[in-house]
């Protein structure tokens, strides 16, 4: 096997045995199909990546179909947040498609399959049919409508369709194999009967196909060659094939349903069930909650859709599920936005400055470089004054030989300005400190070429000029959940692991160079972490979301394995 071949993944070998049995490759067809009844998530990322990146693969075009056959719990707002995110990931989409496009041709094939006796209306309750319809290992008994003529389910059929029945009445069955080990294939459930608007059809229908009869057959009329979902439909494969036998011509593509592993990711969840409540629930501000594993709260966290597509291309697709660490996503955020956020300064947690030697009144402009991992990225120009702020976790007024910041008698160089000593403290009433008295090395400035500019000190801190400092609004995000796997605790719910601490919002001054940044816009506060423009921002008061801090806590997991 050639190296080519050998690092494909499980279903690039399946098309590609595909191929070499003859599949035209100009019928290759792929699609992405999402339920619109909420926000994609980080796992659906990894399927959307998975089949737009087949598409890109061989040159084939790439569905996006929305599964829309529940309007209980489905709306437009979920058809467009879904659109944009994919956009955003940086796909397109050859023909965008609705299963609510094929209601019409779904009726007419079922009328097809009550016609040659495949299909029935079933007048049970839904506790009776659960009931008949066994166990895993006891098979299940026929209903007792199972033989009604073709006559009477054409006319109930048709009954159920112009609304003359309430919700439950009546269903429609596939007339299968109630005592197949399978029991998906122990007739299952077509249609059912739902007086619900539809965010498309509004009331032209009161009948619904269920997922399994529309999802061969949505992928068989739009010609999908493959059909790629997660392990949890594998079950679905069998009745997934019935269902077309059905209705193929021989002549046109039939579709092949693949699995592949679901991802599961830590100290998060990712069921949409879930992630709604989370929303209705007031834990969280929204589906773009910054805090939340949504795209959207990603893309408003400051993620960029390369990271996310380069963590889907790590983690790959697999036959197992398995639980991904979250630093792994934070690992590939990290890293991109190295290459590509411009340096500024911003003090989050500010204690005053005094340079007691530096000539009051006065100011000069420092030169800064933008970002040391892009040559083309250039210098800007910071202001500095008498009046500075630091970090308060900067100062110690004692400290031992390991603490490599400003103390009493000690000295650190100011990052692109002068080596500072300090000299003295003033603390408040409650003995905390206030201020801190500096002298400044006048002839210590970076870059300037003195032999005072070449000194070596240990300790390189942040600042920004007092007089010259924009306030601004930081949200400081943690995780979201304090435990790995939140919900799976089976004696547990899975708010009980909520992190009360998930979200801080403190106010920090920032360099007015900052003063023009847009929204989305990313930066590298120094030596704090990769932070981006939230949309809540306004030109008299920024806002800052913490994207994810500067240290690298995937490669302590990596140590540990």
């Amino acid at each position: 096997m050639s190296e080519a071949l050998k690092s494909l993944n499980f279903i690039e070998h399946i098309v590609e045995e595909d191929l070499g049995n003859g599949f035209p490759k100009e019928k290759l067809r792929f699609r992405f199909p999402p339920e619109p009844n909420g926000y994609l998530h980080i796992g659906h990322a990894s399927s959307i990546c998975l089949n737009f990146g087949l598409g890109l693969r061989y040159g084939a075009p790439v569905n996006l179909r929305f599964d829309d056959t529940n309007p209980a719990k489905e709306e437009q707002e979920y058809v467009d947040a879904i659109k944009e995110d994919v956009k955003w990931l940086g796909y397109e989409w050859d023909t965008e498609c609705f299963a609510s496009d094929y209601f019409q041709q779904l009726y007419d094939w079922a009328i097809e399959l009550i016609k040659t006796g495949k299909a029935y209306v079933d007048s049970q309750t839904s506790e009776e049919i659960a009931v008949q319809k066994g166990t895993p290992t006891e098979p299940g008994t026929p209903s007792p409508f199972r033989n009604r003529s073709v006559e009477e389910n054409l006319q109930l059929f048709q009954g159920m369709k112009e609304g003359r029945f309430k919700e439950g009445e009546h269903v429609l069955r596939a007339k299968v194999d109630m005592s197949s080990s399978n029991m998906l294939m122990r007739d299952p459930i077509m249609y059912r009967i739902l007086y619900r608007a539809h965010h498309r059809t509004n009331t032209d229908w009161c009948i619904y196909p269920m997922y399994d009869w529309t999802h061969g057959e949505s992928d068989y009329i739009e010609q999908v060659s493959h059909s790629l979902c997660t392990l949890e439909f594998a079950m679905h494969r069998e009745l997934y094939d019935w269902f077309l036998d059905q209705v193929v011509d021989k002549n046109l593509v039939r579709p092949k349903q693949r699995e592949f592993a679901r991802r599961n990711f830590s100290h998060t969840v990712v069921s949409k069930r879930k992630l709604l409540q989370l929303v209705e629930q007031g834990f969280v501000k929204g589906w773009d909650d910054p805090r939340m594993p949504t795209i959207s709260g990603l893309r408003r966290r400051g993620y960029t859709p390369e990271s996310i597509r380069n963590f889907a291309d790590t983690i790959g697709i697999a036959k197992r599920d398995n639980v991904v660490d979250v630093s792994l996503l934070e690992f590939h955020v990290r890293e991109h936005l190295n290459k590509i956020a411009p340096r500024v300064m911003g003090v989050l947690n500010p204690l005053k400055v005094v340079l007691t030697n530096y000539p009051e009144g006065e100011e000069e402009w420092l030169e800064a470089e933008n970002n040391p991992e892009d040559d083309s990225a250039g210098f800007r120009q910071l202001p500095f004054s008498r009046e500075l702020y630091i970090e308060k976790e900067d100062f110690m007024e004692e400290a031992n030989r390991k603490f490599f910041r400003l103390k009493l008698g000690g000295e650190v160089r100011l990052k692109n300005g002068y080596i500072i000593k300090a000299e003295s403290c003033t603390k408040d009433t409650d003995g905390n400190i206030i201020e801190v008295q500096c002298t400044y090395d006048p002839k210590s400035k970076s870059g300037s070429g003195t032999e005072e500019s070449l000194r070596k000190v240990k300790g390189t801190l942040h600042w920004v000029s007092a007089k010259h400092a924009l306030s601004a609004e930081v949200r400081l995000y943690d995780r979201l959940f304090t435990d790995e796997t939140p919900d799976a605790h089976k004696d547990k719910n899975f708010l009980d692991f909520i992190n009360p601490d998930s979200l801080q919002i403190i106010t920090a001054f920032v360099e007015p160079s900052l003063a023009n940044a847009e929204i989305g816009d990313r930066f590298q506060f120094q030596r704090m972490g990769y932070f981006n423009i939230d949309p809540d921002s306004k030109p008299e008061k920024l806002v800052f979301n913490r994207t994810v801090g500067l240290r690298d806590t995937w490669a302590k997991i990596q140590e540990r394995n």
